[in-house]
């Protein structure tokens, strides 16, 4: 299984890198097991899918001294990302049974806690 894992991610790695290294990715093409040329087999497909960010790991602060990073997805309200750090355990932990005077989100940025 771990063969098969490999080889999936190495040989589109050995086209992409075929047209600056020819030699080296024809030479891994040939140990991956192929015996054809490297030059006949077609281009991966760009798919634009794989670029868009859907989560963000934001730092959490208390009185702006970050204490430990949340990723969050991208698409969640202030309310809903106050909600989600509120109820984390490593929020309780620093709260240690306070409740923040302040809670100041930037949304894609940063999570502070004041008081």
């Amino acid at each position: 299984m771990l063969k098969i894992a490999i080889q999936a991610i190495l040989e589109p790695l050995a086209i992409l890198v075929s047209p600056y290294a020819p030699h080296i990715a024809e030479e891994l093409w040939q140990q991956l097991g192929n015996t054809t040329s490297i030059s006949e087999v077609s281009f991966p497909v760009f798919e634009a899918k794989h670029l868009v960010e859907t989560s963000k790991e934001y730092p959490v602060s208390f009185n702006g001294k970050m204490r430990f990073t949340i990723e969050l997805p991208l698409d969640l309200t202030k309310e809903q990302i106050e909600e989600i750090v509120m109820k984390d355990e490593r929020t309780l932990r620093q709260l240690e049974g306070r409740t923040p005077n302040k809670v100041i989100i930037v949304p894609s940025k940063i999570i502070n806690l004041v008081g």
